[in-house]
């Protein structure tokens, strides 16, 4: 279905009151201030705002190395070359290489004049002003972005609830089949909810930091951890009285997976099993010594997996 975005609707009403601000003022070339415009809406506030300044920093330049080159030189297009040749760098050296194009299109405008004034320097100074100015304005609307962050931290602790069940069918039935569709699924979730957490942070320019982003960090973290005992687990063919131990653990933990910090709980637990299996009798097989080292490694990498959410602040859920 076609869908117009927020940024499409602030683009096209932000460039037409450019314009029609810069026709009102009388000013030549008006419509640039329009192309200014459009150039200057990002997905963001931070980044407006910066593309903002590295094209009012770039113009600048770009009217006084005109005035040197043209005035100073002459009007023609192999001096509209070495002027190039020299602004590009100096724009690199000063971190403002997106204002490039904006820039040329104001060299080209006092080119075609063959003779820079004050009045010229002053219209062109306007069109700047204006085009900027308006995408700034249109930019400070930035949509919430919480009901979607939301949405992707309850996918992820689903899928994550989904994957401990599979771990815990497989602890109890060695013959269980998965196609491991919430694996694929859980670190695309997690790619894309950390850039929206990130764009978030860059909507607000006194926060630095961003609880969700935070918590689908750590949540990547974890997941690293999933990945890696996955195939531990499903390498099991044969079933030992640990297994379903484990598989009451790994059921309460699927049953608190929340953005709350409950880890200390499940640490205290971990800890008791891990001395309950130290007392029991040793493996008398080299199977049982296999399945039950193999076990073990898994509640260590548990461990670290609740070590991490440990040191995760927590937030409401």
């Amino acid at each position: 279905m076609f869908k117009i975005g927020y940024r499409t609707i602030k683009t096209a009403l932000g460039t037409t009151i450019a314009v029609m601000l810069a026709e009102f003022l009388q000013l030549d070339n008006y419509v640039s201030a329009g192309i200014i415009t459009v150039l200057c809406i990002k997905v963001t506030k931070k980044k407006s705002l910066q593309s903002s300044w590295a094209r009012l920093l770039a113009c600048t330049i770009a009217i006084i190395f005109s005035f040197i080159f043209f005035e100073g030189l002459m009007y023609h297009p192999f001096i509209i070359g070495l002027l190039l040749l020299v602004f590009i760098p100096t724009t690199v050296i000063l971190k403002a290489t997106e204002g490039i194009v904006t820039s040329v299109v104001i060299i080209f405008h006092l080119y075609n004049s063959e003779k820079i004034t004050l009045q010229l320097i002053g219209n062109e100074l306007m069109l700047i002003i204006i085009g900027i100015g308006v995408a700034l304005i249109m930019n400070l609307y930035m949509p919430s972005l919480d009901r979607k962050l939301k949405n992707y931290q309850q996918q992820i602790e689903e899928n994550f609830g989904a994957i401990f069940l599979e771990i815990e069918h497989y602890l109890i039935d060695k013959d269980r089949v998965w196609d491991g569709r919430e694996i694929i699924k859980t670190a695309e979730l997690i790619s894309d909810a950390k850039t929206m957490a990130f764009r978030d942070v860059e909507n607000h320019f006194l926060r630095n930091e961003n609880t969700y982003y935070h918590y689908f960090k750590m949540r990547e973290k974890q997941f690293e951890i999933i990945e890696r005992v996955i195939p531990l687990i499903t390498s099991i063919h044969t079933s030992v009285e640990q297994s379903q131990i484990i598989a009451e653990f790994i059921k309460d933990l699927r049953l608190h997976i929340h953005p709350g910090n409950t880890a200390h709980k499940f640490l205290v637990q971990l800890l008791k099993m891990r001395g309950l299996f130290e007392n029991m009798e040793l493996p008398k097989s080299r199977e049982e010594f296999e399945v039950r080292a193999a076990l073990l490694h898994f509640i260590k990498e548990m461990e670290s997996y609740l070590i991490i959410k440990s040191q995760f602040k927590g937030m409401e859920r």
